[in-house]
């Protein structure tokens, strides 16, 4: 049991992920990526003319079921089996964040800067609300998310993919070099 409750080394989670992508494409034709549910869902519950939304969205509930196993499993491995151990950050990161005002990196997130109250501030809106609409504009306009290219993508030999991938790379690089500390120091 106690492999559940410690995060799994890259050679062993990278080559799960790694093997599910062909496992899907053989077995039943399926693209591993999860960006397209929100479209299933909007076509499936938003009956409206938007030309968006009418395709036939059935044929690919399968996906429905995959999101739901990874907000099952999101549960599992964050209450059920969370890891008692605080998230490793590097000394320089810790003294960065830290020069920000930033005290409390016990969780994934800086709670100063996640939480309900801080989205009322203008960090915080740029923070999740600005953030928010540009990673939904750039998965749409980029057609598809970070783990459909970088996974399926990269796997299957596509340009756009490797093109997608770097491109999302290159931009958290540059923001969080040239854009994030001014946010921050808001």
């Amino acid at each position: 049991m106690e492999i559940f409750y410690k995060p799994w080394p890259w050679y062993i989670a990278g080559p799960i992920i790694g093997f599910t992508v062909p496992l899907l494409l053989l077995i039943g034709n399926k693209k591993l990526g999860i960006s397209s549910t929100l479209r299933q869902i909007c076509a499936a519950c938003v009956p409206a003319n938007i030309s968006l939304f009418r395709y036939d969205w059935k044929k690919d509930s399968w996906n429905l079921f995959f999101a739901g196993g990874i907000a099952v499993g999101g549960f599992l491995g964050g209450y059920v089996f969370a890891n008692p151990d605080p998230v490793a950050i590097s000394q320089s990161t810790t003294a960065y964040l830290h020069s920000f005002g930033l005290t409390d990196l016990t969780g994934l997130m800086p709670s100063e800067l996640f939480n309900w109250s801080s989205l009322v501030t203008l960090k915080g809106f740029l923070m999740m609300v600005v953030g928010g609409f540009m990673v939904g504009f750039g998965t749409r306009y980029a057609k598809g998310c970070t783990s459909g290219h970088g996974i399926l993508g990269l796997s299957a030999l596509q340009w756009p993919s490797l093109i997608a991938t770097m491109s999302f790379f290159l931009g958290g690089i540059l923001f969080s070099h040239l854009v994030l500390p001014y946010i921050l120091s808001l």
